[in-house]
Parts: structure tokens; sequence; C-alpha cells
């Protein structure tokens, strides 16, 4: 099985705060450093260290040897990554002393794909592969509904959730991977066993992967339901922690394992990602998660 990731990839531009600055505050940083990220690239990292087997789709600037470097150490596809002038999407972040995070993100408009190059990338795919959306890309909407109606398996992690989420065709994710903001943003519903119901209601055909942090995750599908608790762990950086969950969930769900030895491998994943500073280069290998 191949997996696609239309997905972002960005420049990090970190700042190592004593905490998040509030409106109107100057703050000086106690360090800056760059890295490559974008939720995309994370995940695409994530799923190749778990074993997968990824193709990237996505758009580098000029500026961009970081991130091209960031997938070549990886061993991940590149064939349908494009090349454009000017600058990559970059974001400014945020982490304060207990590893907390704010993250703008940017990206200019050429960061997109035309109807033709969707179709020629999913002419290399078929039935049975899979396909990693989040909502930075831009027309992720219109790609999603091209490789749903090919058939292949739609795996949305709907961030940042903002009212354009809704132009998805929802209907036809396989997996729903969503934080609490997330979920009470699609269901309306606040508590985690509401939130879990509302998307079962509500999309019936799909599983949902709801992550708690500290308190833990859960997966839903049909009658199977899984509880994985939380990995102590001392947090440094919380910036990868999801994508790398979703990375490791969705390599090992792909490959037919038992739902809870995924979602366990999942959390101790994410609890190594955290104890490290920041995004792409803080996700562990399969070995190391197998051996923590």
């Amino acid at each position: 099985m191949k997996i696609l990731n239309y997905g972002s990839m960005n420049v990090d531009h970190v700042y190592e705060v004593d905490h998040i600055v509030r409106p109107g505050e100057t703050l000086n940083a106690l360090g800056r450093h760059d890295y490559p990220g974008g939720k995309g690239l994370n995940q695409s990292i994530a799923v190749a260290r778990a074993g997968g087997d990824i193709y990237q789709i996505g758009v580098l600037g000029a500026d961009g040897e970081v991130l091209e470097r960031a997938l070549k150490e990886n061993r991940i596809h590149t064939d349908f990554v494009k090349h454009v002038p000017g600058g990559s999407a970059h974001t400014m972040l945020q982490v304060d002393r207990n590893g907390q995070n704010s993250i703008i993100v940017f990206a200019d408009e050429a960061i997109t794909f035309t109807d033709a190059e969707m179709e020629e990338i999913l002419s290399h795919f078929s039935a049975g592969d899979a396909v990693i959306f989040q909502n930075e890309l831009a027309r992720s909407p219109v790609f999603m509904q091209k490789a749903a109606d090919r058939g292949l398996t739609v795996i949305f992690n709907p961030s940042p959730m903002e009212d354009s989420i809704f132009a998805y065709p929802l209907d036809r994710v396989s997996w729903f991977v969503i934080n609490e903001i997330e979920g009470a943003a699609l269901t309306g519903k606040t508590a985690p066993e509401e939130i879990l119901a509302g998307i079962a209601n509500q999309y019936p055909g799909a599983g949902v992967v709801l992550t708690l942090g500290s308190d833990g995750a859960w997966a839903v599908k049909g009658e199977e339901r899984c509880f994985q608790p939380a990995v102590p762990v001392k947090a440094v950086d919380t910036t990868a922690a999801g994508d790398t969950f979703l990375g490791f969930f969705v390599t090992g769900i792909l490959a037919g394992d038992p739902l809870p030895d995924v979602m366990a491998r999942a959390a101790r994943a994410a609890s190594i990602a955290v104890s490290r500073p920041g995004a792409a280069v803080s996700i562990p290998s399969l070995e190391e998660v197998l051996g923590s």
C-alpha cells in the first residue's frame, strides 16, 4: 500500500520564550532555531519512520533546501513535490518553558496545484492506497474529492480548524484524527464521549481518533473502541506531538495491525517527540518506539 500526503512543508522559525507573548507585550526570546516543519512534512516523516511507504505532495520555494534535505534523509518519495519561485511556506512558533507552543503559518498563493496536476498525480495511485490531508494546502477539498472518487482511503486531520473545513467532502473521510478543539468545532460538543458520538452520528462510515493530550486518546471505528493513556514524560516541545501520533497511527492501521497495538505505538512515539526540541527533528524511529 502506498500512502500520499497532500500537505504543507514549512520552514519553522522557533523562538524559545518564558511564556507565550500576551497582547501588547514585548518579550525577549531566550533562543531561536530554524527547523524543517509543516504538518504535512511532519506527518510524512512520522509515517516514514514508522515504516510506511510515503509520497509527499507539496510545494517548495527557492529557500526550501532544509525541507528538501529532510525529505531525502527520511526516504520520502518526492516525485510530486513542485518547485516554485519565491519563498516556501513558513511558520513562527513560540515555545514556552513548559513546552507549550503557539504557531502562526504563512503560505502565499503559489502554494497550490491545478486540476490537471492533481489528476496526473492520482493516475499513479489506485483503490487500496491512502491519502492524508490537513487544512494547510490550497485546494485540499478538491484533491480530497478526486482521491475519494478514485477509491483511496482518506485520512483527515482538520487543522487549522476554520470554517473552510466544512467545504471538504467530509462524508468521504475514512478516519478523522482530531483534538478536542477540532472535535468541538465539528460536532458542537465538548465532552470527549459526546464528540466521539457526534462524529459517529454525522459520519457513520468513518473512524475517529480523538487525542486529549495528557489525558490520553480514543480511537473508535464502528463497534470497536480503544482508549490509550498518555505516556508520562517531561515535555520540552509539543509542536509535533499530534503529527507524530497521526503518522504512527496511520501506518499501523493501514498495515492491518490490531487497534490497541497501533494506539500504544502512536502514544509512545508522541511521548518521545515531546521530550525533544523541534518538530520534524523530534520524531522517533520505529526502533526507538519499540525499544522504549
